[in-house]
């Protein structure tokens, strides 16, 4: 906590400090994702609306992240401000473990939705441009290797940490949690299956907040992040076989 503020001016400016976080990264993964899918299509490597296309647009912007984190630490000088290490023993079951328990209450929160009449958009990450097979199975590799770490390290890393300096875990993890839901506002469909959509987002980030939380090292988060991403998808590369 800073001390030579009130503590009401510090956690606004922790708060805008984690929104500023964000946008930075969303912007500066957008510009190089932009540049580097143009650069692919010129020069042949991929081309437009085919799986090739989609797994490089989803490659690149999630380890766009990474300049984007790195740039906002030695900017604002935070360099110590995410806690990373290598997974203990203990550490690789809470990620096995969480990442069912996410995977089991998706299920749960979709299935109560349903009760309401209610369902939740659909994300474009989830529909192959081509062989759903060959997609589905890279997929997977590419959420526990870029999709989870990423995402984690940005938003539990940066912002919930960053909120942790002046806010109690309980909202430091809900108001990460809510800007987690925000990331994937982008779905199909209708205003009501995207909030939907979101609000589910935003449990699942709350559990995800909490294992940081309580194992301050980014990467459990990241992995079960990775992991549940990856059942997902190899659901629906059960279903394409």
């Amino acid at each position: 906590m800073t001390d030579d503020l009130p503590v009401p001016v510090d956690r606004l400016v922790h708060v805008a400090s984690a929104v500023f976080a964000l946008v930075f990264a969303l912007v500066l993964t957008s510009l190089i994702t932009q540049l580097a899918t143009s650069v692919a299509l010129q020069v042949g490597v991929v081309a437009a609306d085919t799986n090739a296309f989609a797994l490089l647009e989803t490659a690149v912007s999630f380890a766009g992240f990474l300049p984007g984190v790195v740039g906002y630490l030695v900017i604002t000088d935070q360099r110590t401000l995410v806690s990373v290490s290598r997974p203990s023993v203990r550490e690789i079951g809470l990620v096995a473990g969480a990442a069912v328990l996410l995977y089991a209450l998706q299920i749960g929160l979709l299935f109560g939705l349903r009760e309401f009449g209610l369902r939740t958009g659909q994300n474009p990450a989830t529909v192959a441009a081509g062989d759903p097979v060959a997609y589905y199975a890279a997929m997977i590799l590419v959420s526990i290797l870029l999709v989870g770490p990423a995402e984690e390290l940005l938003l539990r890393g940066v912002v919930q940490g960053g909120l942790r300096r002046s806010f109690h875990a309980a909202p430091a993890i809900l108001i990460a949690a809510v800007m987690f839901g925000a990331l994937h506002g982008s779905v199909e469909g209708t205003i009501v299956e995207q909030v939907a959509y979101m609000g589910v987002t935003v449990v699942l980030g709350a559990i995800l907040g909490v294992l940081y939380e309580r194992t301050e090292n980014v990467l459990v988060p990241g992995l079960a992040h990775g992991l549940y991403n990856a059942i997902i998808f190899a659901g629906l590369l059960w279903s394409a076989l």
